[in-house]
């Protein structure tokens, strides 16, 4: 049975008169994969700002696990197993597959100067590049890599942030900020194949995306943001069909046929 893990009540943010969100409920279950879906200047955004801690909501709750998310810094929220990733990839590009990993990894302890990075749970770390695609990387440096391969790299390294799956019982929440943006669709189909297997290892996911195809036939529900209010909430199927949601997004012909493969 699924519980409600992210609870997100009147969440409102205010930029003087432009009210990027305008009072957004939703929930998210624990295991579950929901999209936030919506035009360009919706609030996608913003919302994940609020959620992760980049910005402080005007007003509104965020509850995760039942416990508010509000007055929190970012690795505050870390520790309580929330974590993201940004519409450009974030990594450290002098460095290497494997040292990036190694260098966010939870639980591991403080970096000296006297330390030597490629020490620090290595084992853990080959497994979270091996899950990411990357195990014929691990020792490239980054700057050397294809875009592809660092949005992946990047997921890896939230993932690395998180409790360790089946040994750590907190719960974790991955908040993924446009994962396949900027790539081809054959590694769009690659990144939301991992993001799937992420959420069948228990992880909570939220992701926004204007790819279709890594929306529909991915996520297990969908929510809809316009001018920054929730328009819809539902099956990808149900959300499809919408006629406000259809009119004003998707557009009138658009059709699902083809899109449902990619969860295999």
């Amino acid at each position: 049975m699924r519980t409600s893990a992210l609870q997100v009540q009147g969440l409102a943010k205010h930029f003087g008169g432009v009210r990027a969100l305008d009072g957004v409920d939703f929930e998210v279950d624990a295991g579950q994969c929901v999209a936030l879906i919506g035009p360009n200047g919706a609030g996608k955004s913003t919302c994940f700002a609020c959620l992760a801690g980049q910005q402080v909501p005007t007003a509104g709750e965020v509850l995760w696990q039942g416990q508010s998310l509000l007055g929190k810094a970012p690795a505050e929220r870390q520790r309580l197993g929330v974590a993201r990733t940004f519409q450009v990839a974030q990594t450290f590009e002098a460095l290497t597959v494997l040292q990036n990993i190694q260098l966010v990894l939870r639980g591991a302890a403080p970096l000296a100067w006297w330390d030597r990075l490629d020490r620090r749970q290595p084992e853990r770390a080959m497994h979270l590049a091996t899950q990411a695609g990357l195990a014929m990387m691990v020792h490239h440096t980054v700057a050397d890599l294809p875009y592809g391969a660092k949005k992946r790299l990047e997921l890896a390294m939230a993932l690395a942030g998180l409790p360790e799956a089946g040994a750590d019982p907190s719960p974790s929440l991955l908040l993924l900020d446009e994962p396949a943006a900027g790539l081809a669709v054959a590694e769009r189909a690659d990144m939301m194949a991992l993001v799937r297997e992420v959420a069948a290892q228990g992880v909570t996911v939220l992701y926004t995306e204007h790819n279709m195809d890594a929306v529909f036939g991915v996520a297990d529900r969908v929510l809809v943001l316009m001018h920054g209010r929730l328009v819809a909430d539902g099956a990808p199927e149900a959300v499809a069909q919408d006629p406000q949601v259809r009119e004003r997004y998707l557009g009138l012909d658009f059709e699902m046929k083809g899109l449902l493969d990619a969860r295999g």
